[in-house]
């Protein structure tokens, strides 16, 4: 895996992957048991579902963030290709810009919608931050359909639910991966312009997986010809 192993960077690299492969380990299970308890005891995992999904929207949201350390996400380099360093390094300068105020901007949105579900006051203002609205409703009770409470999230029902139990598991635990996964894509994106104003890349999407493939199928090609 790419990217430092010592320092916070290095410990939140460690904590992406390991987490990315503990998501993907969990789904595996979970639906492989669900499986078993259907067709072999004629039962179903109640929960197995939905749980399922809130964990697939964890490996998309954490592995886009990811994703853009890794430079896998899909672009179109053909006209970067083409202009002269300096011009390639401003138009990955003016990309990464755009991608920055595009992720603060779904930061805001991810904050507000969990902020009433975690009993917190959500920002104000449409576009940006301009302080903090307390007149929001609080929906801390909100829980989510199936999955029932867990035992190690007891202590939010007297933290935000004001003494009351929860039957389900309270929707701020699956939810609270909205504003952690754009607080990541923020830093990334962060990176990814120092990077660049560093002169270490020129461009956001610096993997080229295609092409190396398609290398690799012709010296293959080569080689049984």
């Amino acid at each position: 895996m790419a990217g430092s192993r010592t320092g916070p960077s290095g410990l939140i690299n460690s904590l992406e992957e390991t987490l990315i492969a503990l998501l993907l380990g969990l789904m595996t299970a979970i639906t492989f048991a669900n499986v078993i308890a259907r067709f072999v005891f004629n039962s179903n995992i109640l929960w197995a579902l939905e749980l399922t999904v809130f964990l697939f929207a964890w490996l998309v949201l954490l592995g886009a963030s990811y994703a853009v350390k890794a430079h896998a996400h899909l672009g179109v380099d053909a006209i970067v290709n083409m202009l002269a360093p300096g011009a390639r390094m401003a138009v990955g300068l003016f990309a990464v810009a755009c991608c920055l105020v595009f992720s603060l901007l779904l930061l805001k949105g991810a904050y507000d919608y969990w902020a009433v579900f975690a009993d917190l006051p959500p920002t104000s203002g449409r576009w940006f931050p301009t302080g903090l609205d307390f007149k929001a409703r609080s929906q801390s009770f909100y829980e989510v359909q199936d999955v029932p409470m867990v035992g190690v999230f007891k202590f939010l029902e007297d933290l935000i639910n004001y003494g009351d139990s929860y039957e389900k598991l309270p929707k701020v635990v699956p939810y609270v991966v909205l504003p952690v996964s754009m607080l990541l894509l923020v830093f990334r994106f962060a990176q990814a312009a120092l990077q660049i104003a560093r002169g270490e890349a020129d461009r956001l999407v610096a993997s080229h997986e295609v092409e190396d493939e398609i290398a690799e199928v012709q010296a293959q090609r080569g080689e049984h010809d």
